[in-house]
């Protein structure tokens, strides 16, 4: 396999070596050997070896440039790299991916619908885009599909030198969560940008996608953005100079304000600040710009481009009052899945619009991604969708302890060999019946993120970052899963909503995306919290190389700098503050997770575990100023859908806070890693106690009344636990409620010596 290195100057010389033209100043044969030459270390042919040279020095340029090495002056650049200052022709860089993904994917409130939307995105991310560059899918899976999407461009972008022949699969810096950035020959700039977009447009009919492009001397790949006259560059010596100007704070930040964040390393001298902004991470930062103002429906011309399609006018289905609807009542049907002679149709017979047709066929598919035929819609079929599923199995079968724990437990039939008899969850009810009619939505979202990329300054490193996360990302959702859950058989089933017999197995989630740094999952109840942690600590572990995965290999360095004084752990734990790890991981993340009915409607569940992963990383924010770089956690259980009429933060404020005599929370959320582990912990000594549960809500009505008064009755009950004190003592009086002025404890209270407020 290529390292990042190699594969980005194979990218990098062919597009030089393309040239400016559609047409190649090389033969292509030539173009070829060049590739082969590289990936294969011999010598490169004649023509392009001045080419290949340059790439080479411009690679061989350290990623973190000493402040003493670094040219102070335009001049000082012109002289330390003459060739790549005087190197002709350009090469182009194109970002692009899609925007808009939840109001797409969760426009259907049904589970099928929901998977089969993200299926769709995630195949066109990960499998359509990077076959434009001849690349092909690890998975066998897709190879008729390979061939159809290589077919597919060349219909729609002809010429006597098509895109296709252009683009090659070392051009791609990374197509993963939802978004892709590559090199490609300067002349198809914006032929790639209007295929990835038309792409999104073909299979999805309606899901907003955005692409956009520029073309950027050699040396900018480096140095980041040169003006046409060069020595006109804005440049470290006049930045010396300017750095307190409020114009150029604002692009390249303030140096005598740093932000809170000790897990990410600042600019420690005017030179270093400098270099992080010009770099390659400037160039990504010019497309993102463009990228927005594309996406906000404005339309220019850049560097003398031709002018591209305008997307200020997105797709539009005609409707009529008097014409069926689909069942999301969005757009009027063409077709409804009834029975047809020996052909079934779906539980329910729904109406469809084509738009929700595609997301049902491609969500309702059968394992290994096979999709079913359908006599109530044939006009599309995708061919092959690999679900979340699929993958989770495929982990499943590579790592036979994982398989082992997964399959085999007290309450499952089902054995590590018998894993095809496993079935895909069809609805939301069949998740429900498998945990007491009560799910679990769990949002993810990486910290520090945006602090870490500001600080890459190459193609390779920006490779090398996106695989790493996408890794990280995926196998500790997959770890937690395999942790925490095994299958569970499908009780009081609906048959109007399921094609699958009573008693059937399933896996007991659903993993509606996994995409970069975000994950969306369902999972059962019960085990929501525990699979929120495992993802957390599984996300750092991974990253650190502390956690060894088969086959999985972690490129980048994301050990956070020591701290420059002793962390108090008090100040980040509520929980036995002294056994928490000090977390050491730049990058981390926070959790919302919500626990309701399955009856509750996905678009409403999706407002909700938004705001407490927004919470999360409040929580998050503030506990790195205290040094804690960790992952966060917020949660709410919610019994039905009138339990909460507004915002999850004013129900807080207003219903579970007093003020009188003292201030006194009703929550503690959210939580830490840390935290989260003792709370289960917690909640397993009042099992062993088996402390009543009448008990435990006549304490909860007690909190209202006051301190003291809560403080005597949690004492009364505790007193007359015949099992179990010892446990509950150790891991919620003591792990929990230590009082902070003296010896004692105050529990069921926790205080909060600095805020001067009792949480519980």
């Amino acid at each position: 396999m290529k390292n990042s290195s190699s594969s980005i100057a194979i990218g990098i010389a062919w597009c030089l070596a393309w040239g400016d033209k559609r047409e190649p100043q090389f033969d292509l044969s030539v173009l070829r050997e060049m590739r082969q030459a590289l990936a294969s270390g011999e010598e490169v042919p004649t023509d392009v070896k001045e080419i290949v040279d340059r790439v080479r020095e411009l690679l061989a340029i350290p990623e973190k440039i000493s402040p003493e090495d670094f040219p102070e002056t335009i001049t000082d650049l012109q002289t330390k790299y003459p060739n790549l200052w005087n190197q002709p022709g350009k090469i182009g860089l194109v970002y692009g991916g899609v925007t808009k993904v939840k109001q797409y994917v969760f426009e259907d409130a049904k589970l099928p619908d929901i998977r089969g939307a993200s299926s769709l995105l995630d195949r066109i991310n990960l499998v359509d885009l990077p076959a434009f560059f001849n690349k092909r899918p690890e998975s066998n899976r897709y190879h008729f599909h390979f061939s159809k999407v290589r077919e597919w461009l060349d219909n729609n972008f002809p010429g006597e030198h098509t895109l296709s022949a252009a683009l090659i699969p070392e051009m791609i810096v990374y197509s993963t969560g939802g978004n892709i950035l590559a090199f490609c020959p300067a002349a198809f700039v914006n032929e790639l940008a209007d295929a990835i977009e038309k792409r999104y447009s073909f299979v999805t009919l309606t899901a907003n996608s955005c692409a956009v492009g520029d073309t950027f001397k050699l040396l900018e790949i480096r140095f980041g953005l040169l003006r046409d006259a060069i020595e006109q560059t804005f440049w470290l010596d006049r930045y010396r100079q300017e750095y307190n100007n409020h114009l150029v704070e604002a692009y390249f930040g303030k140096l005598d304000q740093k932000p809170n964040e000790p897990c990410i390393s600042d600019p420690s001298c005017v030179e270093e600040a400098f270099a992080n902004r010009k770099s390659f991470n400037e160039l990504t930062t010019k497309l993102a710009v463009m990228f927005n103002q594309r996406r906000s429906g404005n339309d220019f011309e850049e560097n003398d481009l031709e002018k591209r399609p305008s997307r200020r006018y997105p797709p539009m289905l005609e409707t009529h009052p008097y014409l069926q609807r689909d069942e999301a009542d969005r757009r009027s049907a063409i077709t409804r899945a009834t029975d047809n002679g020996n052909h079934k149709g779906l539980p329910g017979n729904p109406w469809f619009s084509e738009v929700s047709a595609r997301k049902r066929k491609a969500g309702d598919r059968a394992k290994h991604g096979t999709i079913k035929e359908t006599h109530w819609y044939t006009k599309w079929h995708p061919a092959v969708i690999e679900g979340w599923v699929d993958k989770f199995e495929d982990f499943l079968e590579q790592n036979s302890q994982k398989l082992k724990k997964y399959c085999e437990c007290d309450d499952s039939k089902v054995g590590k060999d018998q894993l095809e008899k496993v079935a895909i969850a069809q609805s939301l009810t069949q998740l429900g019946s498998v945990s007491k009619g009560f799910v679990a939505y769990i949002y993810a979202d990486g910290n520090n993120m945006g602090g870490y990329i500001q600080k890459i300054t190459s193609p390779q490193e920006y490779q090398e970052f996106s695989e790493d996360v996408d890794k990280a990302t995926k196998y500790a959702v997959y770890q937690a899963l395999a942790e925490h859950l095994h299958p569970r058989q499908v009780k009081e089933n609906n048959k109007s909503e399921s094609t699958l017999p009573d008693g059937a197995w399933i896996h007991p989630f659903e993993i509606i995306t996994i995409g970069g740094d975000d994950i969306i999952l369902i999972v059962p109840a019960d085990r929501a919290l525990a699979i929120a942690k495992t993802i957390g600590e599984q996300f750092e572990q991974i990253l650190l190389r502390q956690v060894q995965i088969p086959g999985v290999e972690i490129k980048g360095e994301y050990q956070a700098d020591p701290p420059e004084k002793p962390i108090d752990r008090t100040k980040c734990h509520r929980y036995l503050s002294q056994n928490a790890a000090i977390t050491n991981c730049q990058l981390s993340t926070s959790i919302g997770v919500l626990i309701a009915d399955y009856k509750t409607p996905i678009y409403y569940a999706k407002k909700l575990y938004e705001q407490l992963l927004k919470s999360a990383k409040k929580r998050a924010k503030e506990l790195k100023q205290h040094g804690y770089c960790g992952g966060t956690v917020d949660f709410l259980v919610m019994k039905s859908v009138t339990a909460l009429s507004s915002s999850i933060e004013d129900f807080r404020k207003e219903a579970l806070t007093k003020d009188s005599p003292q201030k006194l929370k009703l929550y503690a959320a959210p939580y830490t890693l840390h935290e989260i582990g003792g709370l289960i912990e917690s909640v397993k000594a009042l099992k062993k106690a088996d402390f009543p549960k009448s008990q435990l809500y006549q304490i909860r009505s007690f909190l209202e009344q006051g301190k003291q008064t809560t403080i005597l009755n949690y004492r009364y009950f505790q007193t007359r636990l015949k099992q179990g004190k010892q446990e509950l003592r150790q891991q919620f009086e003591e792990g929990w409620c230590n009082a902070k002025t003296n010896p004692g404890n105050v529990a069921p209270w926790m205080f909060d010596l600095k805020e001067k407020v009792y949480e519980t």
